[in-house]
Order: C-alpha cells, then sequence, then structure tokens
C-alpha cells in the first residue's frame, strides 16, 4: 500500500514562557467565518490538562486586556522581539529624508531625542 504524501507543513513543538508576545487564532471562530478569531496576545501561564496530558497556555488578549484560558499551542505563533524592532534596526539613518524611514523608527528616534541624549545607542 501506498503511503499518503504528506499534506501540512510540519512545524516543530514551540515552548512559550511567561511574556511571550504572540498570534493566536480561534480556530472555530476562524473556520466559521467569525470575526475577532485572531489577535495578539501576551502568555500568561502555561499548566497541562488533566485529561490529555496536553500543554495548554493562559493568554490575555492586548487590545483588550481580557483574559482567554486553555490556548491550544498548536494554534499560536510567537511573535520575536526581533520582527517588531525590524524597521528600527534597519532604518536608513544616513539618509536626509525621514520620508524613507518608517513612522515606528520616526517615533523611537524623536522619543531618544527627547529624553536629552544627542549620541544613538551602538547597534548590536
Amino acid at each position: 500500500m501506498a503511503q499518503q504524501p504528506q499534506t501540512q507543513a510540519t512545524r516543530p513543538k514551540t515552548t512559550y514562557t511567561k511574556g511571550d508576545m504572540v498570534l493566536f487564532r480561534d480556530v472555530e471562530r476562524f473556520w466559521l467565518g467569525k470575526s475577532g478569531h485572531t489577535f495578539v496576545g501576551r502568555v500568561e501561564w502555561a499548566w497541562r490538562h488533566v485529561d490529555t496530558g496536553k500543554v495548554l497556555y493562559d493568554l490575555i488578549e492586548l487590545s483588550g486586556n481580557r483574559h482567554v484560558a486553555g490556548i491550544d499551542p498548536d494554534y499560536m505563533r510567537l511573535l520575536p522581539a526581533t520582527d517588531a524592532m525590524h524597521d528600527i534596526d534597519t532604518a536608513p539613518l544616513s539618509e536626509p529624508d525621514t520620508g524613507a524611514m518608517t513612522p515606528a523608527a520616526v517615533a523611537w528616534l524623536r522619543q531618544h531625542l527627547a529624553q536629552g541624549s544627542s549620541k544613538l545607542p551602538a547597534r548590536r
């Protein structure tokens, strides 16, 4: 008997820790076409389900500061800080036109300069 080809990419199991920023999709709302199925959250707690033994997570939905319990990690994706800060890290500081920078980069520069520092931090 021929083996069926795998149709979905297998992703490595990820373990989340308190404070991690994640994107979560409520799969039932998603498949039913309901709004509000995807949101950004912060991991607050991890626990093991008594019956299944699977690790589940409690999140705080950031847009409404709402506690959401029992989240299946298969429907969560880590939002790495490097992705959130990429526009600032790669801002074309040598460009004379600030229009070439994203609004986040300009806001960060303005905030940094408003704090009285005339020197930018060293690039990492």
